[in-house]
């Protein structure tokens, strides 16, 4: 052993050996070259974009020569945001989509942890099955799953409605008071698979050694879950929450294909929604200052919700 540290002292002390120490580690040319593949396209794809959506908000359409004159677009300021905040429509749908959150979300949740606790458990048997079978609609496209359940919601052709009217039902899933739980039940049947397999993927990094031990406590499968289990996977559940918040108020696709069927649901519905036909009439400017406060809420409702969590989380 001492012929071997003496000749590794020798290396290291060697002219080689230094230059190995000193600047054998990646050059500046091989991490950019490991990094260039990711952050092109982010900056491409992600960064230009909200740059452009930035610019756009703070331009305003004028005309020279009254209403038939001449356009030409030009710097406004906070004029564009200033409409926004006017607009009745904008404060409806941010308001029906605070409604939508409110109460999807906390049921999804809480569905995606019920299962998540069941998979954990041992004595459920064909854990692999329920797994596929609760993770499998994520799988699903949601404008083809909003399609599927368009079809079970319609008055005309739902199998679903025809056997509830023979029983003396008389659903209306399309009505003016149903319309956003219709879209509620497809996006949580869409997403509750997704956040199961986050909270289940934690549960599985739980050590062992810790239910054997609460079992020698006298600790029940009901005490371990609710009071071992779930505080400790608090983390992902956190996580799933701010997901959760973000998806809520980017909610497109489910009103807009109901919309397709039920004339309760308008071309403002959601703030997305609102956004698009703004755009569709080419008033791009005031689209791009929705879009803008968008994500600001959705910005300081995900931060501010992470930060409050994490505190009383003790992360």
């Amino acid at each position: 052993m001492t012929d071997i540290a003496t000749r590794a002292t020798r290396r290291v002390a060697s002219p080689r050996g230094r230059r190995r120490l000193n600047g054998g580690g990646p050059r500046a040319g091989t991490i950019f070259a490991f990094v260039i593949p990711f952050f092109l396209p982010f900056v491409l794809f992600y960064l230009v974009p909200v740059g452009y959506a930035l610019w756009q908000s703070v331009r305003v359409v004028r005309r020279t020569g009254g209403q038939y004159g001449t356009s030409y677009t030009t710097f406004g300021g906070f004029e564009q945001y200033t409409k926004v905040f006017q607009n009745d429509e904008f404060w409806s749908s941010v308001g029906r989509i605070g409604l939508f959150g409110i109460v999807q979300v906390p049921v999804m949740l809480f569905v995606a942890l019920v299962i998540a606790l069941l998979l954990d458990t041992p004595l459920l048997r064909l854990k692999s099955v329920f797994r596929i079978t609760a993770f499998m609609p994520y799988a699903v496209p949601g404008v083809i799953a909003a399609i599927m359940w368009s079809y079970l919601y319609s008055p005309q052709l739902s199998p679903v409605v025809d056997l509830l009217n023979g029983i003396g039902l008389h659903p209306d899933f399309l009505g003016p008071g149903a319309v956003l739980w219709s879209a509620a039940n497809i996006s949580t049947w869409l997403w509750t698979g997704y956040n199961m397999l986050i909270m289940f993927s934690a549960l599985q990094s739980i050590p062992q050694e810790l239910y054997e031990a609460a079992k020698l406590d006298g600790a029940t499968n009901w005490t371990i879950a609710w009071q071992i289990k779930v505080p400790i996977i608090a983390p992902s559940i956190i996580l799933t929450t701010v997901f959760s918040i973000i998806g809520t108020l980017q909610l497109y696709a489910e009103p807009a294909v109901l919309r397709q069927i039920s004339s309760n649901i308008s071309s403002t519905f959601t703030p997305n929604m609102l956004a698009y036909a703004v755009a569709s009439g080419n008033n791009y400017q005031q689209a791009a200052a929705i879009s803008v406060v968008i994500a600001v809420i959705t910005f300081v409702l995900s931060f501010g919700f992470m930060r409050l969590t994490s505190k009383r989380a003790g992360l």
